[in-house]
């Protein structure tokens, strides 16, 4: 007999409701209004290593689950709304585990006439709020993570240097690695778990540009992007951007994303063109980010596996 039992337990379950509620009171204090926006559409996203869920027969075309509601709630910021938030579920394939379930809640905001160092702020305001204890909030750039745990300078090491080190510290790796790959691959396994230990939420911002697909270039260093991930007890929590307003250059990422897409055998993705008249209408200025709801659930609960705090993971659903 199937096992038709929640993994969650019911205590969990109602404080897990309790949470919600009191995220939901952070933005209503702020005058951020909550949206809801469409789980299935016609289009998806183009980024490289994000697998959508295919719906067939949707309005007699293909569509898609979404994985993020970003570029509706973009359209919603364009069309005057304001800051606003959503609490929401996302989907993504290939994604099952202790951290991951390919149907998962997402917490996800805006607020105009922020930058991503202000959002930062906000985002350490609602931890704070939620966590039983006091936090410490600890920055880092990209780079000086890599210096600080790795030793190494990853603007000015080599792409033969850097392969070296990955299978040195990693062991057999494909050969057809790119750079970034080799990147993400370290930092995941060398970094992240060193990152946001105890009452530390550490906040890493300054990725390389050619790993921020939606922020803006930084005018201080044209290398790196207005992107941060947040971290806390080694747990990736969030992803967050100054956001890009320039249709021209996103049009010219998406299509990147998709010429590499046909290199590599993956099929191409179709451009959200709502989305993209949205940002020819003009996205105003704001910072945006999102959020691993379940994931936050678990570490202020103090539990270790997703499906403590979700009823019916994947596998019961």
């Amino acid at each position: 007999m199937p096992n038709w039992k929640p993994t969650a337990s019911i205590e969990t379950l109602k404080a897990r409701a309790e949470i919600m509620a009191q995220v939901r009171q952070f933005f209503s204090e702020r005058d951020i209004l909550e949206v809801e926006t469409p789980l299935l559409s016609q289009y998806s996203v183009t980024d490289r290593y994000m697998k959508s869920f295919a719906v067939k027969d949707f309005m007699g075309e293909d569509g898609y689950l979404q994985t993020s509601p970003e570029y509706a709630m973009k359209r919603l910021l364009a069309a005057g709304s304001g800051s606003i938030y959503q609490i929401c579920k996302a989907f993504r394939q290939d994604e099952l585990g202790r951290r991951h379930n390919p149907e998962f809640t997402m917490l996800e905001w805006y607020v105009e006439g922020f930058d991503h160092h202000q959002l930062m702020e906000q985002l350490f305001e609602l931890l704070g709020t939620l966590s039983s204890s006091p936090l410490k909030k600890v920055s880092l750039t990209y780079q000086s993570a890599f210096e600080r745990y790795l030793n190494i300078n990853l603007f000015t090491i080599s792409d033969a240097e850097l392969q070296a080190l990955s299978e040195q510290l990693l062991g057999d790796l494909p050969q057809d690695l790119e750079r970034d790959d080799h990147l993400a691959l370290l930092f995941e396994d060398r970094i992240e778990p060193e990152l946001g230990k105890g009452d530390e939420v550490c906040f890493v911002h300054g990725y390389p540009v050619s790993q921020a697909a939606l922020a803006r270039v930084d005018e201080n260093n044209p290398d790196t992007a207005c992107r941060f991930e947040v971290y806390w007890h080694g747990v990736e929590l969030a992803n967050g951007f100054y956001e890009l307003a320039d249709v021209a250059e996103q049009r010219r990422r998406f299509e990147a994303d998709n010429t590499w897409r046909k290199e590599n055998g993956l099929p191409q993705m179709p451009i959200d063109e709502h989305f993209m008249a949205a940002l020819d209408v003009g996205l105003p200025e704001c910072a945006g980010v999102a959020l691993g709801l379940d994931r936050l659930i678990m570490i202020l609960l103090e539990l270790s596996d997703l499906t403590e705090v979700i009823a019916f993971p994947a596998n019961r659903a």
